[in-house]
């Protein structure tokens, strides 16, 4: 009988060890799983600015003063227009702008 005590005894204290540790490692998953949950949600709203930012920086007016700005583009004109066949030269019923710009027009 007291073979059998001990060896309950030794049960209950294995068992009692192995619900601290299941225990332990419960609240650290948990606290890792905050944690990722966290990031998660900060990652969103990251995510959701550069959206906002991106909106904000494709706009139509915001590409054109780049383009003014930064790469010196300017409307095109009829006056700055060239019509121009295949083989390069200017046809004969190109409008008058086209014409005006080949006789020295820039």
């Amino acid at each position: 009988m007291t073979r059998f005590n001990v060896l309950l005894l030794l049960a209950v204290i294995a068992s009692a060890l192995y619900l601290v540790q299941v225990s332990y490692e419960t609240r650290r998953q948990f606290i890792n799983l905050e944690r990722e949950r966290n990031l998660s949600q900060r990652l969103e709203q990251d995510a959701e600015k550069l959206r906002v930012l991106l909106r904000t920086q494709a706009t139509h007016l915001r590409v054109e003063q780049m383009a003014r700005e930064n790469l010196h583009m300017s409307v095109a004109t009829p006056a700055v227009i060239q019509y121009l066949t295949a083989d390069g030269s200017v046809p004969a019923n190109a409008p008058v702008a086209a014409s005006a710009a080949s006789k020295g027009r820039p």
